[in-house]
């Protein structure tokens, strides 16, 4: 089943299958190391839920929850 990153909870994880988006979202996500394939942790949720803390490539990422929305996960 294909999820988000942003329907993820804290202390669950999953592996990047498709970074949607455009132009610039696209290629900042992928910057920060956000790949097909690469294993992404949920370390915290904020309160009201948005930032979403996660651990990628062995360093903490904080993502606003639209930007997780673009971020498939198996």
């Amino acid at each position: 089943m294909v999820k988000t990153l942003r329907n993820l909870k804290p202390g669950e994880s999953g592996v990047v299958s498709i970074v949607k988006g455009k132009g610039s979202l696209k290629r900042r996500l992928m910057d920060m190391g956000i790949i097909k394939g690469t294993d992404i942790y949920v370390e915290k949720v904020a309160p009201l839920g948005d930032p979403i803390e996660v651990k990628v490539k062995g360093y903490n990422l904080t993502l606003r929850k639209e930007d997780a929305e673009n971020i498939l996960v198996d």
